[in-house]
């Protein structure tokens, strides 16, 4: 048993090491490949613009975004807005309230409903579109604060009619308030400032990233249009576009500032979602990029890039392996210190490099500590995460949840998708992990301490701020 529990204890550290060794090598792609040069100004008549507000029950910002869309720098008689509404609570009023308010002062803007919410926000953006006066698109969600001159500093890369969509980067409007936003912050930093830029410098496909982004209307309807057969219509139609031969464009240096969400919940709702429609859109996409012709490379990094979410299964059972033996006579399976000490490396260096990179580009205060927490959050995720990627492989369909926003109380129906089973599992590894880490010190192994101790922080981390949650409110009865 002794002998099997090793092969299967390297076997999974195995499996674990291509994904530190894709960060790395975004990494070295992000530093050997010179930034790219895009047109920064607009030739010609300035072309019609229209901004698209997908909400869904956001009355805690929606009149947020909305004014901040109407105050954006472009000509009033090129600019359309369409609040693209499909809420059922106070939401409606209150955007209503400010359409009429910024309509009175000239500003183009519609408040637009349908009649079911069939499709959810990939419906709600394809009947926009539909309906839409613009050449092209820019899209916002409910929870961004865009700059006014968003629109003039995303439009001159559209001077070259191959170019089908510009992304800027996320910037967030509260990286500092808690260990959460923190890491938050930390992750999304390196999705755009590591990931992003070293796929758009090395001519690889890259992803519009649902808000902050503005499409080239043609490029739109010659892809196939918003799809809502994923939970990330977004990845979808990036990937359906650049099969197609249109180009994408990254502008690092334009950053849209976003609300991070606040509890534990709301950040599992967000990732769940975008875990489970990355699978499926692995599924429903990697086919056809494989049969195209492409070069190896493009190939190569969308897999690594679609499939990327399988890592949380494998860190998921490398908690339970760990959990499990930890509690024997012999922790760690018996293997000698070296082994141990390479797995804390494996599991360590590359994302501390990738992280530590991201952060320092963004100029981020106390970074080591960032990268700490960046870590422990993303083992403790690992439960929900895993549950997931197992929707996405079984084809579940599920309906798409918004993430909660700020000062946004939980429904029933979103505590009942995340308490139960998952959340008792991760709350068992915690205890176990700890007693694991505890054993392992007091029978004098401490080759077995750091690696186990890692899943244990972050799976106590998580199990802790999962119980300092407030209680379901009260059904009205």
């Amino acid at each position: 048993m002794s002998e099997i529990g090793q092969v299967a204890y390297l076997a999974l550290l195995a499996l674990l090491a291509p994904f530190g060794a894709h960060r790395l090598r975004l990494l070295w792609l992000r530093v050997r490949r010179p930034a790219r040069t895009e047109a920064r100004t607009w030739r010609g008549p300035l072309p019609m613009v229209t901004v698209q507000l997908p909400v869904f029950n956001e009355a805690n910002v929606i009149e947020r975004v909305i004014d901040a869309a109407c105050r954006l720098d472009y000509p009033a008689d090129r600019l359309e807005i369409q609040v693209l509404d499909d809420s059922e609570d106070e939401t409606t009023q209150l955007a209503s309230r400010r359409v009429r308010f910024w309509h009175a002062r000239g500003v183009g803007i519609r408040h637009v409903r349908r009649a079911s919410r069939e499709g959810f926000k990939a419906g709600a953006l394809a009947h926009g579109v539909a309906t839409s006066r613009g050449d092209f698109l820019l899209v916002l969600d409910a929870d961004f604060v865009p700059p006014a001159g968003l629109i003039r500093d995303l439009l001159p890369p559209f001077d070259d009619p191959e170019v089908g969509a510009v992304q800027a980067a996320w910037e967030h409007l509260s990286p500092d308030a808690t260990w959460l936003t923190r890491a938050q912050a930390l992750f999304l930093d390196a999705h755009f400032a590591i990931e992003h830029e070293a796929r758009y410098r090395a001519g690889l496909f890259f992803n519009f990233n649902g808000s902050a982004g503005m499409w080239r209307k043609d490029c739109v309807e010659a892809a196939g249009g918003w799809q809502s057969d994923t939970l990330t219509e977004d990845v979808d139609l990036s990937y359906r576009a650049q099969l197609a031969g249109w180009r994408f464009v990254y502008r690092d240096n334009v950053r849209v500032p976003a609300e991070l969400p606040s509890s534990l919940r709301a950040v599992e709702i967000q990732q769940s979602r975008w875990t489970q429609g990355g699978i499926q859109s692995a599924r429903k996409l990697l086919p056809r990029i494989w049969r195209q012709r492409l070069p190896m490379a493009i190939k190569f990094e969308a897999t690594a890039h679609l499939v990327g979410h399988v890592v949380h299964p494998l860190t998921l059972t490398m908690a339970a392996a760990l959990a499990a033996t930890g509690w024997l006579a012999r922790p760690g399976f018996g293997l000698p210190s070296s082994v141990h000490a390479a797995a804390v490396l494996l599991a360590t260096v590359p994302f501390v490099l990738f992280y530590g990179a991201a952060g320092s580009i963004r100029k981020r205060r106390r970074l080591g500590r960032r990268i700490v927490e960046a870590l422990l959050l993303g083992l403790g995720l690992g439960v929900p995460l895993t549950f997931a990627v197992l929707r996405g492989c079984g084809g579940r369909e599920t309906p798409f949840a918004r993430t909660p926003k700020r000062g946004f109380a939980p429904t029933v129906a979103y505590r009942a998708r995340l308490a139960g089973g998952p959340a008792l599992l991760r709350v068992a590894l915690a205890v176990a992990l700890v007693g694991a880490v505890v054993n392992a010190a007091l029978l004098g192994l401490p080759a077995a301490v750091p690696f186990t101790g890692l899943f244990a922080a972050g799976y106590a981390l998580a199990s802790r701020e999962s119980l300092r949650m407030p209680p379901a409110p009260a059904i009205p009865g």
